[in-house]
C-alpha cells in the first residue's frame, strides 16, 4: 500500500511539473491542457526519461509534434535545421527522432552507426512526398550545367541528387551563393516563389526552376485571412512560413522559418501576433511567452502529430521493424554531401 501512494505521489508530482508548463497550452481551438491530461501523460514520461536514460539515448522532437513530447521528454526541441545539427553532434548511442521520415533519415544519414529510431514509423510529408530522386535527375538532364537546391523536407534520394540541401532558415542565403543566374529548387513550389522574390529583393535575382508539391499546412493559407486579422486586431504583427504561397508571404510583417518565428516574437514588443503555420509552434509560443496573445486559425499536420508518449516509449522499448531506420549506404553517401554543403554554406 505505502509503496502504491509512493508511485502514485510521484506521479502526481510528474503531472504537476507538466501542468506547469502546459496550462497556458491550446489542445485545440476552445481547450487547453488540463491537469487531467498532466495526469494521463506522466506515467509515460516518468517511464520514457527512464529508459533513454538506461539507453543513451536523446530524443529529438520537432516544434510540430504535441506539447506533452516537446515540453515532457525531448532532449531537444527545434526545426528541422536545429535538429539536424543535433543529430549530427549527438554522442548517444539511439537517437528517438519525434517527427517524419525525412527528418529520421537525415538523422541517421549523419549517424550511419547509430540506432535511429521514430515513433511514428514511416509518416509521410506532402512535400517529401511530391518528388522523387530520379524526378530530380530528370530536371537537372533538361538543365544540363545549372545548381540544384532541395529543400531538407525531402527524401534521402531527392537529396543525393542534388548539390546541397537547405532548410526555411538558410534557403535565401545559401540561393544567394549558388554560381549562375539559374538555379534548380525542389519540392516546395511556393518556396520558390518565395526565393526569386527574396533574390530580387536583394539585388541578386536567380531564374528559379522548380518541381514538386506544397506543404499541407501552409498551403492553406490565404491573403483575404491576413486582411481579415488586421481588421480584427488593429495592433496585430502577422507571421507566415515560407512554406505559405508568394501572395500570402506579401501581406505579413515577417516570413521566416520556425525558429525565425520563435526569434521574432521572443525579440518583439508587440503583444498580439497571427499566426500562419502549425499548431506545434503556436503551442511553443504559448507556453514560452504567457505575457503574449497568439491568434491562430488552423494548420495541423497529421504525420507529425502520429508522434506520441505512447509510441515513443514502445520505439524505445521493442520498436517495430517500420520504427527503426536505414537508408541505403549509396544514397546516404550522397546525401550526406548534400547535407554537408548545407553545412558549410549556411556558415
Amino acid at each position: 500500500m505505502l509503496r502504491t501512494l509512493e508511485k502514485e505521489a510521484v506521479v502526481m508530482q510528474e503531472a504537476r511539473r507538466l501542468y506547469g508548463l502546459l496550462h497556458r497550452v491550446s489542445k485545440s481551438q476552445n481547450e487547453k491542457w488540463t491537469l487531467e491530461d498532466c495526469l494521463a501523460a506522466a506515467p509515460y514520461t516518468l517511464a520514457i526519461n527512464r529508459f533513454k536514460k538506461e539507453q543513451n539515448a536523446v530524443i529529438l522532437a520537432h516544434s510540430y509534434t504535441t506539447p506533452d513530447l516537446v515540453y515532457g521528454v525531448a532532449d531537444f526541441r527545434g526545426d528541422s535545421y536545429e535538429l539536424a545539427l543535433q543529430a549530427r553532434e549527438s554522442a548517444a548511442d539511439t537517437i528517438v527522432f519525434a517527427g517524419v521520415w525525412f527528418m529520421a533519415e537525415t538523422a541517421k544519414i549523419l549517424n550511419p552507426s547509430k540506432k535511429v529510431l521514430i515513433p511514428a514509423g514511416k509518416a509521410g510529408c506532402s512535400l517529401a512526398d511530391s518528388i522523387t530522386g530520379e524526378q530530380v535527375r530528370a530536371l537537372r538532364a533538361k538543365h544540363p550545367g545549372v545548381p540544384a537546391l532541395c529543400y531538407i523536407n525531402s527524401s534521402a534520394d531527392v537529396k543525393a541528387a542534388c548539390d546541397a540541401c537547405v532548410t526555411s532558415g538558410n534557403v535565401y542565403d545559401i540561393a544567394q551563393k549558388m554560381p549562375g543566374d539559374k538555379l534548380i529548387f525542389v519540392p516546395d513550389m511556393f518556396m520558390a516563389e518565395n526565393i526569386a522574390e527574396e533574390l530580387k529583393r536583394r539585388g541578386t535575382p536567380k531564374e528559379i526552376i522548380s518541381d514538386g508539391g506544397s506543404c499541407c499546412v501552409h498551403d492553406k493559407f490565404r491573403p483575404s485571412e491576413v486582411k481579415q486579422l488586421r481588421l480584427q486586431y488593429p495592433d496585430i504583427r502577422v507571421l507566415a512560413h515560407p512554406e505559405c504561397s508568394l501572395e500570402v508571404c506579401r501581406e505579413c510583417d515577417y516570413v521566416g522559418s520556425t525558429k525565425g518565428m520563435l526569434n521574432y516574437v521572443a525579440k518583439s514588443d508587440g503583444k498580439i501576433f497571427g499566426l500562419l503555420t502549425e499548431q506545434g509552434l503556436v503551442n511553443r509560443l504559448e507556453a514560452e511567452h504567457p505575457d503574449k496573445q497568439f491568434v491562430w486559425s488552423c494548420g495541423v499536420c497529421s504525420y507529425m502529430k502520429k508522434n506520441s508518449l505512447i509510441n515513443t516509449f514502445g520505439a524505445l522499448v521493442e520498436p517495430r521493424p517500420e520504427q527503426v531506420v536505414s537508408v541505403d549506404e549509396t544514397i546516404a553517401a550522397q546525401a550526406k554531401k548534400s547535407i554537408e554543403k548545407m553545412f558549410e554554406l549556411a556558415q
